[in-house]
């Protein structure tokens, strides 16, 4: 797993974008960014430059970075590209991952377990970006993980933004399964379990 102070700060922000600290529409400057993430000038640009790809900030010219905003349509747009690649993804993590990767995954699953107990939301988005991260290291189709990063992202703030506490366990439990799947390298449990996982997530 990466651990430069760029991926660092991409990782503050981006928890910071996805549970809402940050206001979407919110108008914010490199200083604000730089004094949340605790990390220097050069590791939030490249931050930033990263969740601009993403579409989660806009740099407007001569006039700052602006959070991007919520559209009424985005969490349907999103849930089509997971719906499509996701599966996919997960059955090739199955196959391909390596011990490391599985073990990183254990951890996964045990964060998210503790946050069904606690029921801490920020935590488990958290725990939820990890399972993210790796995923995208353990695939070997990177076009599918270039397409997965931002939508993953995307969807995350959305749920959350509508995040009702009654749907967290459902949630962590079928995140659960699904990891399980993965790290024992059952392929096919692994595609069928994320399709469930998505469908749910899906669902408003």
């Amino acid at each position: 797993m990466q651990n430069s102070q760029s991926h660092q700060s991409y990782l503050a922000l981006e928890h910071a974008i996805v549970t809402l600290a940050v206001k979407p529409g919110a108008m914010v400057t490199e200083r604000q960014l730089i004094d949340m993430t605790g990390h220097g000038r050069t590791p939030v640009r490249e931050a930033i430059q990263k969740l601009a790809w993403q579409g989660l900030i806009i740099v407007r010219p001569r006039v700052g970075l602006q959070i991007a905003e919520i559209g009424p349509g985005d969490h349907a747009s999103v849930m089509q590209v997971r719906r499509e690649l996701e599966p996919i993804a997960a059955a090739l993590v199955a196959e391909h991952a390596n011990e490391d990767q599985r073990e990183a995954l254990a951890g996964c699953e045990n964060a998210m377990r503790a946050c069904a107990d606690s029921g801490d939301l920020a935590a488990f988005f958290a725990a939820d970006k990890a399972f993210d991260e790796v995923l995208e290291e353990a695939c070997p189709n990177q076009f599918i993980t270039a397409a997965l990063g931002p939508v993953q992202t995307h969807s995350r703030r959305i749920w959350y933004s509508t995040a009702n506490p009654s749907r967290m366990e459902r949630s962590i439990a079928l995140h659960v399964a699904t990891i399980e799947a993965i790290r024992e390298g059952r392929t096919d449990a692994a595609r069928d379990t994320m399709t469930v996982l998505i469908d749910y997530l899906s669902q408003k």
